[in-house]
């Protein structure tokens, strides 16, 4: 509560500025007392001046920003697994490839992740952003959205910045266990692809399996190509036969088991002579199945029509193991905490999947490819933070350094080609295996330090004056060795009718049937380098300069130097030249909040920020990408986006967590990066360029509402009921104007015109027009149980520009996630004296699928598959 003591013309020319009927003041009344003549010559005074905000949640009053926060009874609610479940209930965000968050439309290259305010690296091969789904909801204390800038954070900002808070050392002692039981209708008991892999697969860790063999490690580091120019026949027989034949190449059937999960957590804390020390731990195992059956198709044009050339029914089975660790150290004291925090996430994905259908490419010829894939993704942060208070805390200092690792191995990632005999029977392609071994490895060594400083200005009002430093080095090594199988002397046909894995045995790997060989990269760039090195520092200030009205003004200068260099596997030359990106930028921000009202306030943003491109979309090397099974291949000639941001919203809390917010935003985009689809051969491949402009307006809304029926019955009246929804809408346009150029890869770089790409007026890439998100729902103390229904709806968003320049241009690429109904119940309960809770979650109540399409004339599904509904089971003990 603050005080402010003024003379009587100070509180009038205060209310005179602030017209509302709720104004947050109150005067301490006093019995009429007889005053002197002298008494009554000496200003008025009011003794107390209040805000009275008392309803207003503390992380909203200390944030002077549009922001959101979920805190740990929200992640508990929503029952949400992952980070990323969780934030798409957040007003404005929603979730692609499970995965990835968009804010306002904006895609993840326009927001920013931290893990307690320090950058993390991706080990994702098509994004620099870490994606969210490798962060347990277990391990989280509460996740903070910040929608407006400010200083103190990194200057990538576009939709907004995600800081994920882990959990602390607890007051109390605690250990719990939590077992977990979950299935899904397209995959559980059902007979699914499968593939043997290695016996310790159930684990998330290869038995060694898929090394690389030793053989053809040792041909990999001389820097040859596999081929008979650089290598004996009987070495390359040698190196043919070293490589695992059926364990990792036969696909059969199996039914698909259950999923299942275990969890354990506990901490506590322990005075010492030096401080408090805490000690908080949390270890996790996860193991998931999800089946998919759906529909990969492409399209051209025939007259005006798009019609399918191609059509692919597809079956896929994915089995990911998800191993997480959490650990943390701290000591505090009254004025001071030190904080060790280290966390290791695995996440393991074996899938069989298979493809079959007309290809154009085989002049409609049917073609099938079956593919066997482990991939590997990993995370292991250590971050060592301080916060130190002096001067009866007028001075505060905060400091973090933190070293991130990620990596991302893909070992014997493998593709065999079918073609149809004149009897309809599927009969080996050789030309078309594959078998390939890439490895990603990102780390970020970073490090910060901000210095807050208090000025009271009087009794109830104060400036806070800051300042920081920060610095990031992030460095990406990625590799990929493409293998293949050639037939020699062509195939008989028993051979091309046989087994794969009686094909490919030892047998048939000899100089005169089927003999190794590597292929090279596209234009050579097989491997590529990236290095991001950011250099910052920012003033800022936040003072209550007159009663009520909260400014909050700073800049951020950084220095960026981003670089990205492709890599001739072979030490041949690569035609692109290595992309340097040097820029220093100044970027102001301001945020004003006048709380006009009893428990309401207004405020009002502005701020240029920037966004960067990914290093993948820089390096001119192509990627498959294996969940939608497109090519992907990087444009060097890309630049930085420079964002211009102005953000209104309305806050109303009129009730202990109960609130009404409206608010509006604009957003100036100059040189947004877009996909687009470009046609190589008789290939398609997604590609990037700058678009010329772009902006993007919208406004959003939310309200939580508890309501109680004291006088019901006790079904009713024991329940404390929870309506809590929020809605955004939003409009993009992207501006192509006469004499527009873009730079792209097959232009080499020099300039084209931009309305060939681009049409202008359309919608900006990823920006939805609805999201919106609806929980119903009761707590009910006295049965210690909790239900909640959930609604998230998400209307249709361009995920890649259509193939095709001018009037040529094929439409975009559209998805259309649709609505998702899931269903939380959780209760508590007692036995034998130990406390136990049981949780129920069923997803995706309504079946909807996955629906990415073309669409003039007929509809083109890009990719179509069946979601399927998903329902667990838990059981936590505490003790």
């Amino acid at each position: 509560m603050k005080k402010l003591k003024m003379t009587l013309s100070g509180v009038l020319l205060a209310t005179s500025a602030m017209i509302a009927p709720g104004l947050a003041f109150a005067q301490t009344e006093t019995a009429p007392t007889q005053q002197t003549p002298a008494e009554q010559a000496e200003p008025a005074t009011v003794d107390e001046i209040v805000v009275l905000g008392r309803y207003i949640p503390e992380p909203n009053r200390e944030s002077s920003e549009v922001a959101a926060f979920l805190t740990s009874e929200d992640l508990e609610r929503t029952g949400d697994s992952n980070a990323a479940a969780a934030l798409t209930r957040v007003t404005g965000l929603s979730i692609v490839e499970g995965r990835f968050i968009y804010v306002r439309g904006l895609g993840e290259r326009y927001s920013s992740a931290l893990l307690n305010g320090s950058p993390l690296p991706s080990p994702e091969p098509l994004q620099r952003v870490v994606p969210l789904d490798l962060f347990p909801s277990s391990i989280l204390d509460g996740v903070t959205v910040q929608k407006t800038y400010s200083p103190n954070f990194p200057g990538e900002f576009g939709g907004g910045v995600i800081d994920l808070h882990t959990i602390d050392a607890p007051a109390d002692p605690f250990f719990t266990m939590k077992l977990s039981l979950g299935g899904n209708t397209e995959s559980t008991g059902k007979e699914n692809l499968i593939y043997y892999g290695s016996r310790t697969d159930f684990t998330g860790f290869d038995d060694d399996t898929r090394e690389v063999p030793g053989q053809i490690a040792i041909a990999f580091d001389t820097g040859l190509q596999i081929n008979r120019a650089n290598f004996s026949a009987d070495e390359l027989q040698a190196m043919g036969q070293s490589l695992v034949n059926a364990p990792l190449r036969l696909l059969q059937r199996e039914k698909t088991p259950i999923d299942g999960g275990l969890e354990l957590a506990g901490g506590f804390s322990q005075d010492t002579g030096l401080g408090t020390l805490g000690v908080i731990a949390v270890a996790g195992y996860d193991n998931s199945w999800r089946a998919r059956e759906g529909v990969q198709e492409e399209g051209q044009f025939q007259g005006d029509d798009l019609v399918p050339v191609s059509t692919y029914a597809v079956q896929s089975n994915q089995n990911d193991i998800r191993l997480n660790f959490l650990g943390g150290l701290s000591l505090s004291t009254d004025d001071h905490e030190v904080k060790w925090t280290n966390l290791y996430v695995r996440n393991t994905t074996k899938e069989a999947r298979s493809t079959a259908g007309p290809d154009f490419d085989a002049g409609g010829g049917i073609i099938r490819n079956d593919y066997t894939e482990w991939f590997v993704r990993q995370l292991f942060t250590s971050q060592l933070a301080g916060e130190h208070h002096f001067m009866d805390g007028m001075l505060e200092i905060d400091w973090r350094a933190a070293y991130a690792k990620t990596s991302r191995d893909a070992p014997y990632e493998s593709r065999f080609q079918y073609g149809v005999d004149a009897d309809g029977n599927f009969i080996h392609n050789v030309q078309g295996n594959l078998i390939s071994f890439s490895e990603l490895d990102d780390d970020i060594v970073s490090g910060g330090a901000d210095v807050a400083y208090t000025v009271p200005l009087s009794n109830a009002r104060e400036v806070v004056f800051s300042a920081g430093v920060s610095s990031f080095d992030n460095n990406r090594d990625a590799v990929r060795h493409d293998l293949q199988f050639e037939a020699v002397n062509g195939l008989t046909e028993e051979q091309r009718q046989s087994r794969i894995d009686y094909l490919f045995s030892d047998y048939n790997i000899n100089p005169s049937t089927l003999q190794l060989r590597e292929i090279a990269g596209i234009n050579g760039a097989s491997a590529y380098d990236a290095e991001l090195q950011v250099n910052a520092a920012y003033v800022m200030a936040d003072a209550e300069l007159i009663p009520l009205v909260r400014t909050t003004v700073g800049v951020r200068f950084e220095d960026g130097q981003q670089s990205v260099t492709p890599r001739d596997l072979f030490g041949g030359a690569t035609p692109y030249q290595p992309t340097e990106i040097d820029e220093q930028y100044w970027l102001p921000s301001f945020t004003g909040t006048w709380n006009f009202a009893e428990d309401q306030q207004l405020r009002l943003g502005a701020s240029k920020t920037i966004g960067r491109p990914q290093f993948r979309e820089l390096a001119p090397q192509a990627y498959t990408d294996p969940e939608s099974d497109r090519i992907f291949i990087g444009n060097p000639y890309l630049v930085d986006t420079e964002i211009l941001n102005l953000d209104a919203r309305y806050e109303w809390y009129f009730a202990r967590q109960q609130f009404v917010t409206a608010g509006v935003f604009y957003k100036n985009l100059d040189k947004p990066v877009e996909a687009v689809i470009v046609d190589v051969g008789n290939q398609r491949q997604q590609s990037f360029l700058n678009a010329p402009e772009a902006t993007i307006y919208g406004a959003e809304f939310e309200v939580k509402k508890y309501f109680e029926f004291p006088d019901q019955n006790a079904f009713v009246s024991n329940k404390r009921w929870l309506v809590q929804a929020n809605y955004t809408w939003s409009d993009s346009e992207v501006s192509v104007g006469d004499g527009d150029t873009v730079l792209t890869l097959g232009g080499a770089g020099s300039p084209e015109p931009a309305d060939f790409f681009i049409q202008d007026g359309s919608r900006l890439q990823g920006q939805s027009e609805h999201v919106a998100n609806l929980q119903l729902g009761w707590e009910d103390d006295t049965a210690r149980s909790q239900a909640t229904v959930i609604v998230n709806y998400v209307s249709e968003r361009i995920t890649a520009r259509g193939a095709g320049t001018g009037a040529s241009r094929e439409p975009d690429y559209v998805q259309e996630p649709g609505v998702f109904l899931d269903f939380v119940y959780r209760k508590d309960f007692t036995v034998m004296d130990r406390d136990l809770g049981f949780a129920l979650e069923l997803r995706n109540l309504l079946g909807t699928d996955f629906d990415e399409y073309q669409e003039r004339g007929n509809k083109i599904r890009i990719n179509n598959y069946e979601l399927g509904q998903s329902a667990s089971v838990s059981l936590t003990a505490r003790f």
